[in-house]
């Protein structure tokens, strides 16, 4: 279930055209055959880094064409290995990549100078939210232009080309400026691994008129990456299983929760062998659904609070210890900070930092590390587990619909559920589908995504798109309300392109539903639109396409 970053973790990547070796000190080394120099026509700005999106597994980049990043297209485009899927808007270009990066481990967009970077920033900062690592490239201003007091197109009306770059500083974890030949070799690795590394948006500027220009430092195929593994402090690593060992071992009914964060300490495997090794109950928090098999023998459901599954939160809450791998406690997840945890008798595991109840707390302890080697230290426990089996009522079917009363939610979920197998993967969009969604129950090797830090209306077309687009193996179940679909619709036109076999369920609750629920008012009501026969004109009769409507929706869950 660890999400792979291309190359530099898979040895079937893209990245690996001859020789792909692991040595023995866990970084990965990749070696290729053909460092002949280029020719001056390949030897280019655009070329090099269309091999490093190559190397490091993007075979799709989505985009917006624009007067700035044009020439940069053509090179992308002449690489063999990369595929240019050209989108509707900035926005779903962005959330393509997010959805992509979620499936792939990396993704990319490339987009023009201000009016595409600042269209684009808020699908980046999604992603910044969520640890993905996207590579953000804008097509930016003429190398000529800098430093000389003119005004350009795109841009607020003054002789400052910084403003993009600015905003992108707080959502993006490197920054690259390319406007100069002589260091563009460094600033577009540095900023690719960089994303790699920390597994968050980096953004890349490169000047318009450069793409095409040769340059010694490109002349050559670029040295793949080797990425130097982070590694535990060997002393705090010891010391921190040692003190959670004696915490959990004198626990009566201690318990595991996954959380988000195992995604990007790359920690879900070895959070499943504890969990096979001490016996406890284990649960996920909603936002980390899909991280851990829900087949697992001692899966208990998703701890939400009042809103949990069925038994899970009385089994959390009454566990006199409980070990939280990666949480995130934020409005959203704690139900407004409802939940009934008692810092005392918690466990909280970071991607590199690990604290037992009040203190003490270890740094440089990596989650995966420290999971390995609790797993032989703690006495199996399974008495969570037999309370939850002992109070455990399976859930009823829903009652089938007389043939005129409307479709209830309930039921519409049951068939979604019949749909889902190891082929198939789930895109919750924010809103109710996120509760409807949280009740389906994952085969083995089904994906499940969606974007609950951020929560950005809108997000779950693009990111069907990428995630799609990413594992074209899979068929993308996507359950959207038509608030959110308003919001983003077009990007379904890239989808039928794409010859994609996503589907598509249309929740239309006449409005703003979750709104409702926080706080009513007219302003939740919007435009009803006819779904279908808007899917239908942006099909015109190219590619497959096939729409239906259910005639009445009931809410009633």
């Amino acid at each position: 279930m660890d999400t792979k970053i291309g190359s530099v973790d898979s040895a079937n990547s893209a990245m690996c055209t001859d020789v792909c070796s692991l040595p023995t000190n866990g970084a990965v080394s990749l070696v290729q055959n053909s460092a002949l120099p280029f020719n001056s026509a390949e030897a280019t700005l655009g070329r090099h880094l269309a091999r490093r999106l190559v190397q490091v597994g993007v075979s799709d980049v989505f985009s917006v064409p624009g007067d700035f990043n044009l020439t940069l297209l053509d090179h992308l485009i002449a690489e063999p290995g990369l595929n240019l899927i050209g989108c509707c808007n900035e926005l779903n270009a962005g959330y393509a990549a997010d959805g992509y990066a979620r499936a792939r481990g990396v993704g990319a967009c490339v987009v023009t100078f201000t009016v595409g970077g600042l269209s684009v920033l808020n699908a980046i900062a999604g992603a910044y939210s969520e640890n993905l690592p996207v590579i953000c490239i804008v097509g930016g201003p003429n190398s000529n232009d800098y430093g000389t007091n003119r005004i350009l197109h795109h841009t607020i009306g003054l002789p400052d080309f910084t403003q993009e770059h600015r905003c992108f500083q707080t959502v993006t974890c490197y920054q690259a400026v390319v406007n100069n030949l002589e260091d563009a070799h460094e600033l577009i690795d540095t900023a690719i691994s960089t994303a790699l590394k920390e597994s968050k948006p980096v953004y890349i500027s490169v000047s318009c008129n450069l793409p095409a220009i040769p340059h010694p430092t490109f002349s050559r195929e670029p040295v793949p990456f080797m990425l130097s593994p982070k590694v535990s402090n060997k002393m705090g690593l010891e010391a921190a299983v040692e003190a959670a060992a004696e915490f959990l071992n004198k626990a009566v009914k201690p318990v595991m929760v996954g959380g988000p964060k195992l995604r990007v300490a790359k920690a879900c495997g070895a959070f499943v062998e504890l969990a096979d090794a001490c016996g406890y109950a284990l649960a996920v928090m909603p936002s980390a659904k899909g991280l851990v098999p829900e087949h697992h023998p001692h899966f208990i459901g998703t701890y939400w609070g009042a809103v949990s599954t069925a038994f899970c939160a009385e089994i959390v809450e009454s566990a006199d210890a409980y070990l939280f791998a990666g949480p995130i406690f934020n409005d959203y997840s704690s139900v407004g900070y409802s939940l009934l945890l008692k810092k005392e008798k918690a466990i909280i595991v970071q991607p590199d930092r690990v604290t037992i109840a009040n203190g003490p707390a270890f740094g440089c302890v990596l989650m995966k590390d420290f999971f390995v080697a609790l797993a032989k230290r703690l006495k199996r426990n399974m008495t969570a587990f037999e309370n939850y089996h002992r109070i455990y009522v399976p859930e009823g079917h829903p009652l089938k619909s007389e043939p005129k009363e409307p479709l209830r939610v309930n039921v519409l979920f049951q068939h979604i559920q019949k749909m889902l197998s190891s082929e198939t993967a789930v895109i919750a969009e924010t809103g109710d589908s996120w509760f409807n969604c949280q009740k389906l129950k994952l085969p083995p090797a089904c994906g499940y995504e969606f974007q609950m830090q951020y929560g950005s209306i809108g997000w779950s077309v693009g990111a069907t798109l990428g995630y799609a687009q990413a594992v074209p193996e899979k068929r993308v179940i996507a359950c959207i309300g038509d608030g959110s679909f308003q919001v983003t619709a077009q990007d379904v036109s890239t989808m039928i392109r794409c010859g994609q076999k996503t589907i598509i369920f249309l929740i239309n609750n006449g409005g703003y539903t979750i709104e409702v629920e926080i706080h009513d008012g007219p302003y939740n009501v919007i435009k009803n639109w006819n779904y279908t026969a808007l899917v239908d004109a942006i099909h015109n009769g190219e590619g497959n396409c096939y729409t239906t409507k259910v005639i009445e929706l009931s809410i009633i869950k």
